[in-house]
């Protein structure tokens, strides 16, 4: 029982739930939103978005996978959850995000009606990325809109007069650069023992991005670029509203800020630099940067919301996964495969 236990906690991604599930947050308060319950309903919305995304996408790649001695563990893989159960836990988070959306949130005013179409759009894309997304290059950049469209959407659904503003759009920009290359630089590097094997289409295989016998890991410096174009670009970003909007920033808070940003920059140079396919090193650099680069909209946000909620949404994600990581089996630090 405990085991079974585990792998569906496995298969929901449950560790990472705290920060992946948090775009439609940044979106509600990017437009003054700073209610609890209002929060923690699309923060709700958005673990359905998460689980459903993840979910479906272990059902598409699971012949895939099979290929990979690395992700012998998956539940889907092993057979312990049948693809059955897998889209059926796919449905339940559709009809959780509605019911919530319909129940808590509707209202009568062009607003609802955007971030509904939004939200549906958000489905649409990440749908096509899973079944389809391995099959033709730049499938990535579906993904990356997908999730950032849960910042609107969280912008949206819950605006009672007005509209979004820079900030939310600062935000949307941000979390497309992040999955963007979370999916195409760090999932395709990741990935890159075993993809090949079934005929898989992405950016690292078409850039060249290969692994020899003995386990050297060539990444050409195209990739690279790339990659480290998308980080350098999400780092000017995040001094927008310091640049160009009418808000006060300390000087500790800049200093922070470019402390943060040099580190998930460091982390990043030090994963495309890896010369050696460790999937071990490999899980440890994608969680060090993840954390580092989940407290980067909060530091941003800090005359917006204040310290004490800053802190709040930095450590959020990390208490989550410190949480409940230990419970489904797994070690600390060690992301899920």
């Amino acid at each position: 029982m405990r085991n079974i236990i585990f792998d569906y906690a496995r298969l929901l991604r449950l560790p990472g739930l705290g920060g992946l599930s948090i775009a439609p947050v940044f979106g509600a308060i990017s437009v003054g939103v700073y209610d609890i319950k209002t929060l923690l309903l699309v923060f709700l919305i958005g673990a359905f978005s998460a689980i459903y995304g993840f979910v479906l996408n272990d059902y598409a790649d699971v012949e895939v996978d099979k290929l990979s001695k690395d992700l012998t563990n998956r539940p889907l893989v092993k057979g312990t959850i049948s693809k059955n159960i897998a889209l059926l836990i796919c449905a339940i988070c559709v009809i959780g995000a509605f019911t919530i959306i319909f129940v808590f949130f509707y209202k009568n005013q062009p607003s609802f009606y955007l971030g509904v179409l939004i939200i549906l759009l958000t489905a649409a894309l990440g749908s096509i990325y899973d079944l389809f997304g391995k099959k033709f290059v730049g499938s990535d950049f579906l993904v990356a809109l997908s999730e950032a469209l849960l910042v609107l959407f969280g912008a949206f659904i819950v605006l009672e007069n007005g509209t979004i503003n820079i900030i939310t759009w600062i935000i949307f920009i941000l979390t497309f650069n992040q999955l963007l290359y979370m999916n195409a630089v760090v999932g395709g590097l990741k990935d890159v023992d075993h993809d090949y094997l079934k005929g898989v289409k992405n950016i690292a295989l078409t850039s060249g991005v290969k692994v020899t016998k003995d386990k050297t890991l060539f990444v050409p410096l195209s990739f690279k670029v790339f990659g480290l174009s998308i980080r350098v670009f999400s780092a000017i970003i995040l001094f927008f509203p310091l640049l160009f909007y009418n808000v006060h920033y300390e000087i500790w808070q800049i200093l922070l800020l470019v402390f943060f940003v040099l580190g998930v920059l460091l982390l990043s140079v030090r994963f495309l630099s890896l010369k050696k396919f460790d999937r071990s090193r490999i899980r440890k650099l994608i969680m060090s940067q993840a954390l580092l680069r989940y407290s980067l909209v909060p530091l941003m946000l800090i005359p917006f919301i204040g310290l004490i909620s800053t802190i709040i949404l930095m450590v959020f994600p990390f208490i989550w996964y410190v949480t409940f990581t230990p419970l489904i089996g797994e070690k600390l630090f060690q992301p899920v495969a």
